[in-house]
């Protein structure tokens, strides 16, 4: 590939394959094969440069405008599944956070890892505050931490559930909310009030009884789908539903994946949803209407994580 193309969309699965796929056409251009391990989570870096693969128990960096299967760079310290992957806003450094219990700083210009957080339980996902200075996980035993990276310290704890494992998180491009989602079916949701610096205290705002079945992903809008907010919650039932986070009303059930969805994205302007699947496939959704426009057809087994960047990068 001679330039680096305006939209990144890549899936990965348990057939031990990444996919990069052209968005609109729905066409496979490129195929890593990875061996070691099945991929958790991908995430792709601000400036569209590489990707991030989590697998069991490392994490590989590869270059989204290159053919070569080999990655550019492994990060090797997590000893379990690396659950969560991200990266600060203007991409020096990535976090991540694992089944062995612990959250963990990587700085991309540096080898190895320069900060490790202990949760005492299996990390099922983590997220970075807006501020980019505070890290929020969520682990198996039901425990939300909030990790001050100014501090270096928890600044922060709260079990909204007892010995029910929060599975996702997510924060509102302003910070103002927060979305703990759990193997219930229920979502969390907190306003954040803010102290001078830092995350003083979790407002519980609503409870929200999205699925019957888990929720395996929750996602809140991006800023330019404003004035409209919206929060997406993929399922075992099958089903993306899409609440309208001004009371919290279902706005609108996205239906056609065959078995559980485990993943979601949203595009930057908020129109479009992307999805992946146990059914193998991922699939694109108009958020207008909630009608699939795509299906990205060619995982042999379930499809768990996708990861799309369709935007410019961002400025911290």
């Amino acid at each position: 590939m001679s330039q680096q193309p305006s939209v990144v969309l890549a899936t990965a699965s348990y057939d031990h394959t990444i996919r990069f796929w052209e968005a609109k056409s729905g066409r496979c251009y490129r195929t890593i094969q990875y061996p070691e391990s099945q991929v958790n989570r991908l995430e792709i870096t601000p400036d569209k440069r590489y990707l991030a693969a989590a697998g069991n128990p490392h994490i590989r960096l590869f270059d989204v405008n290159s053919n070569s299967p080999q990655p550019v760079m492994s990060y090797d310290s997590h000893t379990n599944n690396v659950m969560a992957v991200g990266f600060q806003c203007d991409g020096n450094w990535m976090y991540s956070g694992s089944e062995d219990g612990t959250v963990k700083i990587w700085d991309l210009r540096a080898p190895g890892c320069q900060r490790e957080y202990e949760s005492r339980a299996a990390v099922n996902t983590v997220v970075l505050h807006p501020n980019q200075t505070e890290l929020i996980s969520g682990d198996q035993n039901g425990n939300i931490r909030v990790w001050d990276l100014t501090a270096n310290a928890c600044s922060c704890e709260l079990v909204p559930e007892v010995d029910t494992a929060v599975r996702s998180l997510t924060v509102m491009w302003d910070g103002s909310l927060v979305v703990a989602a759990n193997n219930r079916g229920t979502c969390y949701v907190w306003r954040l009030l803010r102290g001078t610096q830092t995350m003083t205290n979790f407002e519980p705002l609503h409870k929200l009884q999205a699925h019957e079945g888990y929720i395996l992903k929750c996602l809140l809008s991006p800023e330019l789908c404003e004035p409209n907010r919206y929060l997406a919650t993929a399922s075992s039932d099958h089903t993306v539903k899409i609440w309208n986070v001004d009371g919290f009303t279902l706005e609108k059930t996205l239906v056609g994946h065959q078995r559980w969805v485990w993943d979601c994205v949203f595009s930057v302007d908020g129109a479009f949803l992307i999805t992946a699947s146990s059914d193998s496939t991922a699939r694109l959704w108009s958020m207008a209407n909630g009608e699939e426009i795509k299906v990205y057809k060619g995982h042999q087994k379930a499809t768990v994580c996708c990861a799309l960047h369709d935007g410019t990068e961002p400025s911290c």
